[in-house]
Parts: structure tokens; C-alpha cells; sequence
């Protein structure tokens, strides 16, 4: 997809809690919540996501693997990525974006705001090289982003956290059935943690089927709950 292309359906728009997202007309939903996208972020992946694996798996980590389905703006990453550098925990984190923003695009949500500026930087730098091959941010940190379809993701690699962030079931169906949430947690070790914003029955009823304990977690703003599930360990 060019940049002229992205530049005509894409448009920052801002949120709840000062932060801005990505409006996508195609789709017809923004990249994070209106009631706040850094909120968002912060409250269903980082803090209900990674913390929660890192203060309930039982081990002393210092080095996580993470899965992000959708990763649209990179904010999910960012503030994972500064988290982990704080803590001194080695991340390696995968991204799946079949449709990846341009360098522009992104260079002009703000979210250097919300990382330092060693991290932003590296990450504007990086981020080009990282969409066709694992990538270095810093000392502690490497990413990279599959640029496929989560139907076509394929990886021998298991993860102790996947932040399952696509669009919302009624504008992307596909990223919701049963084959497409079994085909993600095929990816999960045991142990590992699963989060998504979203929580319905028909979400509840296909994890647990999968053998893995599903919580209802409080949600971020705009939302009561969240759904996060845990992978037994003889998974």
C-alpha cells in the first residue's frame, strides 16, 4: 500500500485523554479508543498484560516475548519497550500488520510524548528495517513486524504474551471466529498470558474451549470489562 494511498483513507484524529489515534475510513474505526488511546494502551496491554505475566508467572524474568496482533501505530510497543528498558528486561516482541503505516504517518501521532526520546527515535530510525527483519531498538530491545495477514502468520517461535489488539468484530469478523483466535494462541507457551480489550461470550466460550482460564479484568475507560486468559501450564 503506497503512502498516497494510506495518506487518502488515514487521519489522526485525537482522543479522550489528549492523546491522538489513526481514524481508518476503509474500516471505519479508529486504531485505539476515542475515550483515550495512551489510557488504552497503557491499562489493557502493558499493565493487564505484561505486568500481570511478569508479577504471576512465578519465575524471576528478565526476558519476555510478546505477540501483538495489530500493530497499527506502535504505541503498544513503544510504551512496552520503555517499560521493559526501565526494568532492565530483555524484550523481543513480534508485531502482525498486514497493512503497515508509513515512517510519515507515524512521526506525526506524538507519541514522543510518551517515551523517551532515545526510544522514539530508535524507533523511527528502526522501524523501516524491522518490517523485513528482526531489528534492534536498543541494548534491550529487538522487534520486528510480519507484515501478513493473522490468517497467513506463521512462526516456530511461542510467546509469553500476546496483545490481541485488531479492529472490533463488527468492522473485522474475520480477526474474531474460532479458527482465527486458535490459530493466535497456537502461539501462546504454557503459562503465557492472553489480552484483548474486547469481551463477549462467543470470545469466552472459544478460549475456554482451548483449554486456557479466561478473567474478566476491569476495562480501560469507556469499557467495564476486558477479557484476559491464562494458558495452563501442561498446555
Amino acid at each position: 500500500m503506497s503512502e498516497t494511498t494510506q495518506a487518502s483513507h488515514l487521519q489522526i484524529v485525537g482522543t479522550a485523554d489528549g492523546s491522538n489515534t489513526i481514524y481508518n475510513e476503509h474500516v471505519g474505526e479508529n486504531y485505539h479508543s476515542r475515550h483515550g488511546a495512551l489510557q488504552e494502551s497503557r491499562h489493557v496491554f502493558v499493565q493487564s498484560g505484561l505486568e500481570y505475566f511478569l508479577e504471576h508467572s512465578g519465575t524471576d524474568n528478565n526476558e519476555v516475548t510478546i505477540l501483538e496482533v495489530g500493530f497499527g501505530t506502535g504505541l503498544n510497543f513503544l510504551l512496552t519497550a520503555d517499560f521493559c528498558t526501565q526494568q532492565n528486561i530483555n524484550l523481543h516482541f513480534t508485531g502482525i500488520e498486514a497493512y503497515p503505516l508509513t515512517n510519515e504517518l507515524i512521526s506525526q501521532t506524538g507519541y514522543d510524548a510518551y517515551v523517551p526520546s532515545p526510544i522514539w527515535d530508535s524507533f523511527l530510525i528502526a522501524y523501516p528495517n524491522a518490517l523485513s527483519a528482526k531489528t534492534q531498538l536498543n541494548s534491550s530491545v529487538t522487534f520486528d513486524v510480519a507484515v501478513t495477514t493473522l490468517a497467513q502468520f506463521a512462526s516456530p517461535q511461542k510467546y509469553d504474551v500476546i496483545y490481541f489488539d485488531a479492529f472490533a468484530a463488527i468492522h473485522q469478523p474475520e480477526m474474531w471466529t474460532d479458527e482465527a483466535i486458535g490459530h493466535t494462541l497456537s502461539f501462546l507457551k504454557p503459562g503465557g498470558v492472553f489480552v484483548t480489550y474486547a469481551i463477549t461470550g462467543n470470545l469466552k466460550r472459544s478460549i475456554k474451549a482451548l483449554g486456557l482460564t479466561v478473567q474478566k479484568a476491569p476495562g480501560a475507560p469507556g469499557k467495564r470489562e476486558m477479557l484476559r486468559a491464562v494458558a495452563n501450564v501442561q498446555m
